[in-house]
C-alpha cells in the first residue's frame, strides 16, 4: 500500500476525506450532510497513479470508522462506496435503512 495522509474537510452542509502523499494528485471521497445522524457518500475520486494501492478502501474505511464514531449513518449512492461496504460485512451496521 502506498504511504499517504487521510484528512477531513468538513463543512455545514458537505465535506469530503483527502488522501495525500508528496508528488501525488489527491483522491478524494465526498458526501452531503443531511443531518447530524446521517450522511450520504456521493462521489469518490482516485486518480490513476493511485489505482491498485488501497486509496480508494481506505477513503470508505476511514468514513466508516468516523461515523461510527459520530452516530452517523450513511446513504451510500456512490457506487464505489456501496461496493466496498456490501463487501465487508463489518462496515454495514453503519448504512441507513
Amino acid at each position: 500500500m502506498a504511504d499517504f495522509e487521510i484528512t477531513e474537510e468538513r463543512g455545514d452542509t458537505k465535506g469530503r476525506y483527502v488522501a495525500a502523499a508528496p508528488d501525488k494528485p489527491e483522491a478524494e471521497l465526498t458526501y452531503s450532510i443531511v443531518n447530524e445522524h446521517l450522511i450520504i457518500v456521493d462521489h469518490t475520486a482516485v486518480p490513476d497513479e493511485w489505482r491498485g494501492m488501497g486509496v480508494g478502501r481506505a477513503l470508505v474505511e476511514r468514513i466508516v470508522t468516523d461515523s461510527r464514531e459520530r452516530g452517523v449513518k450513511i446513504v451510500p449512492l456512490c457506487p464505489f462506496t456501496k461496493a466496498q461496504i456490501h463487501e465487508h460485512a463489518e462496515w454495514r451496521d453503519v448504512l441507513s435503512g
